[in-house]
Parts: C-alpha cells; structure tokens; sequence
C-alpha cells in the first residue's frame, strides 16, 4: 500500500496549515477554546457530509463513538494548553511517547523495535528539545501523549467496524457538546467577548476543518488497512512534514541535527516496511 505514507503527508501538510490559523487565535482566545472550536467545527462539518443519523447505531456503537470523541478532544485540549507553555518542539517530542509507546508495544521483530529506536532519535532532532521546561507544560503534554496512544487504539477499533468516518463524526458531536459547558465557563470568565467576534468562528472554523476533518478523516481509511503499530510508526511522517513544509514554505533552512532526524525517520519507515512473518495486525 504504498500510497498510506501519501495520505499521512496530505494530513500532515493540512494540520500544519490549520496550526498556523490557529496562532492568531492564541492572543485573544484560552487555548482549551481554541480546541474546542477545532472539535465543534470538525463535528459539524463531519456530521453534514456524513450524516451518521441513517445508521441504526447500538449502545456499544454510540459509547465507543462517544469515547473516541471524547479522547480525540481531550487530545487537542492537552496539546494546545502545553504549547501555550513549553516550545512547540519540546511538546512534540513529549507527546510522541503515546504512539511510540504503541508502537513498541505492538511490533513483535527485532527490525520493528530497531525502527521505534530510529524514530525516537530523529524526533528529538526534529523537535529540538529544551529541558528547561514549565512542569505544568510538560505535564499537559504527557496528557496528550497518552491520549494520543487512546486515540490509535480507539481509533482502529471504530475503524475495524466499519464505520470509522461515522463514527469519527458522532464521536466528535458527543465531545463537542460535553465540553462546551467548561469550555465556556472558562472563556467567559477570561474573556467573554471572544465570542462575539466573527473572526473567533472564522478561524475556529478553519481549524476544525484543516486540522481536525481531513487529517483524522484520513486516518480513518489508513487505520481500516494497518495495524496499530504500523500506524504509530507513520504518524513520525508528522514532525518531518512539518520540517519540510517549513524549508519549503517558509524558508526555513532545516539545520544539520533536523536534516539527520529526517533522514532516520525515513530509515525507521523504511526498516519498518520491510515485509515480516504473516500474522494479526496490532
């Protein structure tokens, strides 16, 4: 399935694009509402192309629905709270621990735990640690990072039932509406008058959609073909996206330590996607 990394890349280069609208919403909006106005908006969307209504839903199916819903958001939420205190990048080597921890956990070959090595290294490149962090940052990220390894695990069990993309939607719906209450306790409490400006719906409506809809619809159709492990190890296509967005967009010239954890990003993906003896995806 060689076009699984091209669909990671396409997801990559659009989260990317909705963090970068994400920016202008920071100075004047809490970044938990920011979070909340990617799932609301990513709901909405959803729910209109997919119109999860005409499924005969069960309990269990609206309570897993509702569970990944519920983590996804939760996943955002920690995110966007640690990168309002820790560099960006320190926050993406933390929360990695979630998928890498799938990963290793996963993978049964030698080969396969070499490649959760080779990821590990070139993602702290990538990321450019600093270790003179806020403990609170670093604690919302490792919130994050187990939601993260939540999400892949949640993830491919509504995948493998077939209606991962409805279930993506109801999931988000459930969340969106959970959270509002806090979410906008909070925000009034800051400051309410956020809500009132369209420009706060504008940019929350671009989020949802370039950050949350596409790329988790997208994860959706590559959970239904691989495993867990497999897909942990090609979410270290993100960080290295990001890079080359970065170099190519914004000219920002990648230095020596990122250009070696791009190049063992790449040598994980390809150790990894070296065929191993037939069994069960993880």
């Amino acid at each position: 399935m060689p076009w699984v990394p091209l669909l990671f890349v396409v997801g990559a280069v659009s989260q990317y694009l909705g963090a970068a609208i994400g920016v202008f919403l920071f100075d004047t909006t809490e970044p938990s509402t920011v979070a909340w106005l990617r799932v609301a908006t990513a709901a909405a969307l959803l729910c209109a192309w997919r119109r999860p209504w005409r499924l005969p839903w069960t309990r269990r199916g609206l309570a897993a629905a509702g569970c990944f819903g519920l983590i996804t958001a939760g996943m955002n939420i920690a995110i966007y709270e640690a990168i309002a205190r820790i560099p960006l990048g320190t926050a993406v080597a933390i929360e990695f621990l979630g998928p890498v921890l799938v990963a290793a956990l996963g993978f049964r070959h030698r080969r396969d735990v070499f490649a959760v090595v080779l990821v590990c290294a070139g993602v702290i490149l990538l990321a450019g640690v600093q270790f003179d962090a806020s403990w609170l940052g670093v604690a919302f990220a490792l919130t994050s990072a187990a939601m993260w390894a939540g999400y892949i695990v949640m993830g491919k069990i509504v995948a493998d039932a077939g209606q991962g993309l409805d279930s993506l939607a109801v999931g988000m719906a459930i969340a969106a509406v959970v959270i509002a209450p806090v979410i906008i306790a909070g925000q009034a409490r800051a400051d309410a008058s956020v809500f009132l400006d369209a420009r706060t719906w504008l940019l929350g409506a671009g989020i949802g959609v370039l950050s949350t809809a596409i790329p988790y619809a997208l994860d959706q159709l590559v959970l239904a073909r691989v495993g867990r492990a497999r897909f942990a190890l090609l979410l270290s296509l993100l960080p290295t996206t990001a890079a080359v967005v970065g170099a190519v967009v914004l000219l920002q010239v990648p230095t020596a330590a990122e250009i070696i954890g791009i190049a063992l990003v790449i040598a994980a993906l390809v150790v990894g996607a070296r065929p191993t003896d037939a069994g069960p995806p993880a």
